[in-house]
């Protein structure tokens, strides 16, 4: 049975796996496929899609025992970005932004051959044909997991190579949590995950900093309305190769895989303590 047609996800541009706790993870940027009609006009170097937050599926599934949703699209990110808002209003003014459909690699350098990057139409037609059906089955998963439990929690989980001179200076912390600057999760959830995070001292983390979350993490996150969202965007060189063929490092990743589990079930462990 096909990963895009699964007995839970009913699209062929997602994958949705329903869990039995009030948790859902968000994999917006793992996709990997650009449709063959629209290869033509991309770059060579762009269709190796290098910026796809690799294997993220693989480091996440020590969490089955957690009982996760777990969301993830069959697409990449160079053909629509799933963690922007539908009007293409920039997530960070005043620094290096990609766009709802973007037009440069992480380098800043074009991923589209000259004239052939999306028009306003083309913009329209792949918010409908990609961004929308994402984003539907992501909020009707929170309104189930909500109507089951009482609340629900949105771990997005993303990773990104640890230098991108075009994004940041320097080099990235290893773990960045973001909680929209603690509008988008309880206070008592960030503190479980930083406290998760004490116990890999060797493992440097930020909160709020460079990556605060973005439009999914804003927008979902409502605690108010009993859905807490947490954005964690890790660095590759802790369970990957940052440079091509971007190999999966089965032994670096075990080590890392502990804590990924410890601060999402600290995560639960305080939302569940919320509405107790």
């Amino acid at each position: 049975m096909s990963d895009f047609s699964d007995a839970n996800g009913v699209s062929d541009v997602f994958s949705l796996q329903q869990g039995t706790m009030p948790l859902l993870v968000s994999m917006p940027h793992i996709g990997t496929e650009i449709p063959a009609e629209l290869q033509g006009g991309y770059t060579e170097d762009a269709l190796r899609v290098e910026d796809t937050d690799w294997h993220l599926h693989r480091l996440y599934n020590c969490l089955p025992g957690v009982g996760a949703s777990v969301l993830r699209p069959r697409y990449s990110r160079y053909v629509i970005d799933l963690n922007r808002p539908p009007d293409d209003a920039p997530m960070y003014p005043g620094a290096s932004n990609t766009e709802l459909c973007p037009t440069r690699f992480f380098s800043g350098e074009p991923l589209y051959k000259a004239g052939h990057e999306p028009g306003p139409e083309e913009r329209i037609r792949r918010r409908e044909a990609y961004w929308q059906p994402y984003h539907a089955a992501l909020a009707a998963e929170l309104a189930r997991l909500k109507a089951l439990h009482g609340f629900a929690l949105l771990w997005d989980a993303h990773s990104i190579r640890s230098h991108i001179p075009w994004l940041f200076e320097g080099k990235l912390p290893d773990l960045n949590i973001g909680t929209a600057s603690g509008a988008s999760a309880h206070a008592s959830i960030t503190d479980a995950v930083v406290r998760a995070c004490e116990a890999a001292p060797h493992i440097s983390t930020a909160v709020n900093g460079r990556f605060k979350g973005g439009y999914i993490t804003r927008h979902y996150g409502q605690p108010a309305g009993n859905v807490h969202a947490v954005q964690l965007e890790m660095c590759q060189s802790l369970y990957m190769q940052e440079v091509p063929p971007y190999a999966y490092e089965e032994a670096l990743a075990w080590q890392v895989q502990p804590l990924l589990k410890m601060m999402v079930s600290g995560a639960l462990d305080a939302a569940v303590h919320l509405y107790a």
